[in-house]
């Protein structure tokens, strides 16, 4: 025979007190109790629920998928969260918030990019560059440079965007279908070749100058069936990058390396974060010739780059040396006058 229970009853079970033929319960006051072995399962199931607040959840951006590049905190080097919806591929940053778990430090994007700097979020810190670096920064020069300014670099052997953009393939064909930094991207015509041409997941277009970050975005706005999705912009210093290591696998950087104010300090940075396998290409100037020879050509040289922060190699082993003190191996390169295309990998593990 069963028997119906009545009343309004919380049980509160002890699970050492229950056994296999008996189950002792206790209850508020004023309870009334109809009770038969039959229904014990049912009874054991019952869990009284509360209704609780919504959770925010937060996504980890550690690679896969559309968007998602591995960014790091450029601080502590761990992975950020992204605390809001909104994607991060080029023309839908605007909104989105990533915060480090660790120094707790969030980051911002705006309509153009990510902005992922150290002193990002400062009001009252600001941090200036050497000169080669804030000229790059001014509107003007950002402006004039694919409409004129980088044109000029075939006079000293540079072939053409193209035409180096095809260069640098050969290079990569061992990373093809993985993650590129296009390192100091300007205004980003690489950043678009890479794109277009499909060969690579996700291609993230980094620079230090935030005008630099708005003419590329505005080149991508006029480009007609451009892959957005598989593109973001990312303001970060070459020197920090935020990304966690070994997750990149190519690493592109176009005339760049020759402005950068501590290229051993950047080729380390790009050293950690490529993934073992991953591949370093870049073009550069070489100045050799007779007046290498000279004794105060070096003198010269360290002076140029105390004062505008810009580095210019001597010769093609110096190059190389600069990839294997930075844990690079496999240099090669391939030289038109004083243009130098330069490529090195990080040993497989």
């Amino acid at each position: 025979m069963n028997s119906v229970i009545t009343g309004n009853f919380r049980p509160v079970f002890f699970p050492s007190q229950l056994s296999k033929n008996s189950a002792q319960f206790l209850f508020r006051p004023f309870t009334t109790l109809v009770f038969t072995r039959s229904l014990t399962a049912k009874v054991r199931a019952f869990v009284e629920t509360k209704p609780t607040a919504p959770i925010a959840v937060e996504k980890e951006e550690s690679g896969g998928g559309s968007g998602s590049c591995g960014l790091a905190c450029p601080i502590c080097y761990n992975l950020l969260m992204v605390i809001t919806d909104s994607p991060i591929y080029v023309g839908s940053t605007v909104g989105t918030n990533l915060q480090c778990n660790t120094c707790k430090k969030t980051y911002s994007g705006t309509q153009t990019h990510l902005d992922l700097v150290a002193s990002s979020g400062s009001k009252q810190y600001d941090e200036s560059m050497p000169l080669a670096t804030e000229l790059f920064r001014t509107p003007v020069v950002s402006f004039l440079y694919e409409r004129g300014w980088r044109q000029n670099f075939v006079f000293g052997g540079f072939p053409g965007p193209e035409k180096e953009f095809d260069m640098a393939k050969n290079y990569l064909k061992r990373v093809l279908g993985g993650k590129i930094i296009d390192a100091s991207c300007g205004s980003g015509m690489f950043t678009r070749l890479f794109a277009k041409s499909g060969l690579f997941s996700q291609v993230i277009a980094l620079d230090y100058s935030e005008n630099m970050l708005r003419q590329c975005y505005e080149f991508i706005k006029q480009e007609e069936n451009f892959p957005k999705e598989k593109v973001t912009l990312v303001r970060a210093d070459i020197s920090r990058l935020p990304f966690e290591s070994n997750s990149i696998d190519a690493v592109h950087a176009g005339a760049a390396l020759h402005c950068w104010p501590s290229p051993s300090t950047a080729v380390a940075e790009i050293s950690r974060v490529l993934r073992p396998g991953g591949v370093f290409v870049a073009t550069t100037y070489i100045f050799d010739g007779p007046f290498t020879f000279l004794p105060f050509v070096n003198t010269f040289r360290q002076n140029m780059m105390g004062i505008a922060g810009s580095y210019f190699a001597v010769s093609e082993r110096e190059l190389e040396d600069l990839c294997q003190t930075c844990g690079l191996v496999g240099f090669t390169c391939m030289r038109n006058g004083p243009f130098v295309m330069i490529s090195a990998r990080k040993r497989s593990s």
